[in-house]
């Protein structure tokens, strides 16, 4: 952060302003993709290494807050690549470098809308790991931003890449459901208790101002860092911006294919979002729940609905994460690794089995190709990401606000409910981070 001063309302650094008059030409498609890794802890590194398995892409930057973690995995692709990527811990530092043409972003969500604003504005595409921000106005921010610069943004969402959840569209599409009304998705997985730790001091090498971020200072707690800072309202947006948005995702997915065959209008926008549930089993320092239902009303009869229990595996419909779509011909019920046909009467028709780990690797191919022909990638942000994360903001949004509430997608706030607008939003950002206004992106 003292490297060069961050521009308060703008969201580009000092540096950087100069990006704005040379947007990169774009990619040929005989050329390297160039690429910089931002946040390369759990799920980030994952999608480093199928980045680094492309024989046409070379990761020039590994960035990361915390030392140990840079340390490592920069030392795990130079064995991977044979090349050794420069570590850096300040992002902007990539982004002002002409030779990168994508970041990925795999670090908290509270850190994914203002560095994808920021990569757009300096000519970068985006690969940005789910959901696609901290809340529903930054999300909105980020699909502006990657519409105004024209840059390919993709969410991680790599079911959307999988083949044979591109099959079971096929199979939707086909008619096979007859006209669909109502669609579910589920998560129900054993999580473990984070119990009541002490604040602590951070460990040595993790610089926790920049991982803080625009979020509120506060002091270190371990089961606020790795792999928990989602459990979390200042960081993440618990278990259904977690595992929620991919079985909300494919479930939506279905769902648009099942009226699209049968020639009737898109789900469109949400009409009202109700929310139930609660922190009812763990006894500890998370702040999300772990016991939710959600109902989504798309108007016109069409209805989803999400269950969330994060303390039993019981799983529904033979899936402990799944989704499923009803037509009045058939139905389809959607796991993680297969997908199955049932006519109306519950008589098995067919199943298609994948291995769900290896969607990644389709998914960022599907990035690269995009990024080559400019495209709109399968999970395109604007399109896609953004719409299946919505979901998750404004279920979020109902539970904390305790009713229901109908959302206004023209002014991004909660229609006659302006206490419930809190919830959408960030209030107040962190000096020297800020969220730029429409008008200034």
């Amino acid at each position: 952060m003292k490297r060069r001063a961050f521009v308060t309302g703008s969201a580009v650094t000092a540096t950087s302003l100069s990006l704005f008059k040379r947007a990169r030409a774009e990619t040929s498609p005989n050329d390297k993709i160039t690429v910089a890794a931002v946040g390369v802890n759990g799920r980030g590194f994952a999608v480093l290494k199928a980045f680094a398995a492309r024989s046409d892409v070379t990761i020039k930057y590994v960035c990361d807050v915390d030392r140990n973690v840079l340390e490592k995995r920069t030392h795990e692709i130079s064995k991977q690549t044979g090349q050794r990527p420069r570590m850096i811990s300040d992002f902007r530092t990539a982004l002002d470098d002409p030779a990168i043409d994508a970041i990925t972003l795999g670090t908290p969500t509270h850190w994914h809308a203002i560095p994808t604003i920021m990569a757009c504005q300096a000519g970068k595409d985006v690969y940005v790991e789910k959901p696609d921000a901290h809340d529903a106005v930054e999300g909105q921010m980020m699909v502006a931003a990657s519409r105004k610069y024209k840059r390919v943004v993709q969410l991680g969402t790599q079911s959307r890449s999988g083949p044979y959840f591109q099959e079971m569209i096929d199979y939707i599409r086909e008619g096979h459901l007859g006209q669909a009304l109502f669609a579910k998705a589920w998560e129900s997985d054993q999580q473990r208790s984070l119990g009541h730790p002490p604040d602590s001091t951070p460990p040595s090498g993790v610089d926790y101002d920049t991982w803080l971020g625009p979020a509120p200072k506060r002091p270190f707690n371990p089961m606020r860092f790795h792999g928990n800072w989602r459990w979390f309202f200042d960081y993440g947006a618990g278990d259904l911006g977690n595992d929620g948005v991919h079985r909300l995702d494919f479930a939506r997915w279905a769902f648009e294919a099942a009226l699209e065959a049968q020639g009737d209008a898109p789900l469109g926008t949400l009409e009202a979002v109700s929310a139930h549930g609660g922190k009812c089993y763990f006894d500890d320092i998370q702040e999300w729940p772990d016991n939710l239902m959600i109902t989504y009303d798309y108007g016109a009869g069409r209805v989803m609905t999400y269950e969330m229990r994060i303390w039993t595996p019981y799983p529904l419909e033979g899936e402990k994460e799944g989704g499923a779509v009803y037509g009045d011909r058939g139905y389809i019920i959607i796991g993680n690794r297969r997908w199955r046909a049932y006519t109306k009467g519950g008589e098995f028709v067919k199943e298609t089995r994948g291995n769900y780990s290896e969607n990644t690797h389709p998914h960022v191919a599907d990035f690269i190709r995009c990024m080559r022909n400019r495209n709109k990638p399968q999970a395109d942000l604007e399109t896609v990401g953004h719409p299946s994360s919505l979901m998750c903001h404004l279920g979020n949004a109902a539970w904390r606000a305790g009713r229901t509430i109908r959302f206004d997608p023209q002014t991004y706030t909660c229609i006659d409910d302006q206490d419930a607008d809190q919830y959408l939003r960030r209030n107040i950002y962190r000096k020297p981070w800020t969220l730029p206004s429409l008008a200034q992106i």
